[in-house]
């Protein structure tokens, strides 16, 4: 891939290292929130507020929906107003709407807030994405994300285990001190982003390339939101999407498969959990040193999708009817195999999402190919549950070859993709002129 200069910050001159840290610092506190928030959440809204099972689902899955649409015009605006600021203001939204939850007692309140927290996470992710484009060098942003990525899985860690006490003591004191936390480490978390220097809205900074508009299918710089039009980056969004539907696999359907098969491992759920934070934390750096640009991107993926693929496998096979032990090391290797291929997939999905993308619309880039994880949350919980659940190993194994298929997808769709980039183009050289005489 030619190297493409985009010049879109003035702030390049301070010192990387900091703006890096300071980036890990706010994941760091936004994720202990986070962690508190989904490990506690749950009970709370159906134990402590009264809703029942299915009206918490249906409410979350409505706003995870709207979430996936507010991606892009949020990163949008991060693109017109500059991520920085549109990122501490939703990261400071989401503090309020988590602060709401703690006085929300029934099902209208509770949906108008998880819609509002939702719209303000998706947005803030789409925007911290732009963020990290507009801070960090392009050779350097797939290992900066990798160290974010690995930070946040250290924070869920130990958000999770603070949010494991208030489960532990069950009152409802306990639940809202884990809300509590949770709101105050996004109010912290802004407070951090505004720490960064300032990153210059696209608007004024444009590309020094001239290539702004490659990615907008015949609109014009302010041509709105041209990624809705950009067909190609949509395929790849949608190959991406196929891949991410392993997000509820540990936290929703092990812990389900566990308890159908075998009660007495339901410990083991939240142990493989646990296990994958760590791989993730751990490895998480080293895998992506592996991805430097686009072909090594979709070579990351394609190996994850085969990788997807036994991890299903194995998993198909605590379906037969082994020993508890056997269903336990089965279930351990199927996690160990899927926190290999969630880190594969993770590092070549970020190169590709940044280098596919126009350098003054990486808010609305990143905000749409972001909807893949609303997606994964919406859709995944009721499709993954209905394949494997009622499948049993033959849906294990439909999973591993649909996996399996996305991860050899995004070659091909990549390369499309690449076609109506310049900036992915080497600029022709002209030949010297042939002597005359």
């Amino acid at each position: 891939m030619a190297h493409h200069p985009r010049s879109i910050v003035p702030s390049r001159r301070t010192p990387l290292s900091g703006s890096q840290r300071t980036l890990a610092t706010a994941q760091l506190v936004s994720a202990i929130g986070d962690g508190a928030y989904y490990t506690s959440s749950a009970l709370y809204f159906t134990r402590i507020v009264g809703l029942s099972p299915t009206r918490l689902g249906l409410g979350l899955a409505v706003a995870w929906a709207i979430g996936s649409v507010a991606g892009v015009p949020l990163g949008h605006l991060a693109d017109r107003r500059g991520p920085r600021g549109t990122a501490a203001a939703l990261a400071l939204a989401t503090a309020v709407v988590v602060a709401s939850f703690l006085v929300v007692d029934d099902f209208l309140p509770f949906l108008v807030a998880a819609c509002l927290y939702a719209t303000a996470q998706s947005g803030l992710g789409a925007a911290r994405q732009a963020l990290v484009g507009g801070l960090v060098p392009e050779g350097e942003r797939t290992a900066a994300l990798a160290r974010l990525q690995a930070t946040l899985n250290a924070g869920l860690a130990v958000g999770a285990a603070l949010g494991g006490v208030a489960l532990t003591v069950g009152t409802r004191a306990a639940f809202l001190a884990a809300f509590t936390l949770t709101a105050l480490g996004f109010l912290a978390t802004g407070l951090i982003l505004l720490r960064l220097p300032a990153v210059l809205p696209a608007a004024k900074a444009g590309p020094a390339d001239g290539t702004a508009a490659a990615g907008a299918r015949g609109r014009g710089r302010d041509g709105g939101f041209a990624v809705l039009a950009d067909r190609r980056y949509a395929v790849v969004t949608l190959v991406n999407t196929v891949l991410l539907l392993r997000m509820p696999l540990l936290s929703l359907v092990i812990p389900l498969w566990i308890a159908d098969r075998a009660p007495q491992l339901g410990w083991l759920g939240s142990a493989l959990f646990v296990l994958n934070t760590v791989g993730v934390t751990l490895f998480q750096v080293r895998t992506a040193r592996a991805v430097t640009g686009l072909p090594s991107a979709a070579r990351a993926v394609r190996q994850a999708g085969a990788v997807l693929l036994a991890s299903c496998a194995v998993f198909a096979l605590s379906a037969a009817p082994v020993p508890v032990w056997a269903m336990a090391a089965l279930l351990v290797g199927g996690a160990v195999l899927q926190v290999l291929g969630e880190m594969k997939q993770s590092a070549g999905s970020w190169q590709i999402a940044f280098d596919l993308a126009p350098a003054d619309r990486l808010g609305q880039y990143q905000g749409f190919f972001g909807t893949g994880v609303a997606v994964a949350r919406t859709a995944g919980p009721l499709l993954l549950t209905t394949l494997l659940l009622d499948g049993g190993g033959p849906g294990w194994l439909v999973l591993g070859v649909l996996f399996l298929a996305a991860g050899c997808a995004m070659g091909p769709a990549v390369r499309h993709a690449e076609r109506d980039r310049p900036w992915l183009t080497p600029a022709p050289t002209t030949a010297p002129l042939a002597p005359t005489g």
